[in-house]
């Protein structure tokens, strides 16, 4: 029988030679990480190299054409009442009149879209929305339409939805897209912070690694050939990209401490991505 998701003690993600096929085509293979309980991890590459399936393979909605992953020990699939998921940015149009509040609420009352799960007092779920309310810190605003808040103040609401039932794993895709630069910086401090300090295992998927890289814990930098996985520090440079791609690969670090990746094969943009000569 398979172990309990909840008593697991050891890495909450397992990726062993993980394979993906899309329309016949080896997207990547021979992927290999571990994710420890309350590490923040980024899975970054350029566009199309399949970030996102990568994440949705460790929901267990993608397939794998080769290797395993395991979640706390099972099948994702078994696991995925412990997994907290943002898939991409989701856009709501100005009108939009559900409050953020509501929002969370949706989460909270469970996986019945709405109706309450059974056993658990209005109190209760009254007290856990005003206790994600806090956690994201949406006070200010929790109780506004969505459709009159910014792209930074959704994502604070769609984090703490995300977050409702206590999650051991959040998986997140590309949570900081269209986002500006200052809430670029408050949500990744925010979701670092919740990775730190609720224990929680941090998955990210990141088209760009600057606003990020001060709270990671490592990255997972995908190619057609595999992956390289390892601290930002050791993963992010020239010899490594260089060897994942078998092609030269620069990666330049700006007067403002930016990070520039020069030479990544079809990869127009990315971490401020540039082709070679561009």
């Amino acid at each position: 029988m398979s172990a309990d998701p909840a008593a697991h003690p050891g890495p909450v993600i397992e990726v062993r030679d993980a394979a993906v096929e899309l329309a016949g085509r080896r997207v990547w293979h021979d992927v290999r990480v571990d994710v420890a309980a309350g590490e923040f991890v980024a899975i970054l590459g350029p566009n199309g190299v399949g970030k996102s399936t990568l994440l949705k393979a460790m929901l267990g909605l993608q397939p794998l054409a080769a290797g395993q992953i395991r979640v706390l020990a099972t099948s994702p699939a078994r696991a995925r009442r412990a997994i907290g998921y943002l898939p991409q940015r989701r856009s709501f149009d100005a009108g939009t009149r559900i409050r953020g509040v509501d929002l969370i609420r949706l989460g909270v009352d469970g996986h019945r879209w709405g109706l309450p799960l059974p056993g658990r007092p209005a109190r209760q779920r009254k007290q856990r929305v005003a206790e994600l309310v806090e956690l994201v810190g949406a006070g200010r605003y929790a109780h506004r339409p969505v459709g009159a808040l910014s792209g930074g103040e959704q994502q604070r609401i769609l984090i703490a939805q995300a977050l409702a039932h206590r999650p051991r794993i959040l998986l997140l895709d590309e949570p900081l897209d269209s986002l500006d630069l200052p809430n670029q910086a408050a949500v990744a401090a925010l979701v670092g912070r919740i990775s730190r300090d609720q224990g929680v295992a941090v998955v990210m998927v990141a088209h760009d690694v600057n606003p990020i890289v001060a709270h990671l814990d490592r990255v997972v930098y995908l190619g057609p050939a595999g992956s390289v996985v390892g601290a930002p520090e050791r993963v992010l440079r020239s010899e490594s990209l260089t060897a994942l791609y078998g092609t030269p690969v620069e990666v330049l670090r700006t007067t403002g401490g930016r990070i520039v990746v020069v030479g990544v094969p079809d990869s127009p943009v990315g971490h401020d991505h540039q082709p070679v000569g561009g």
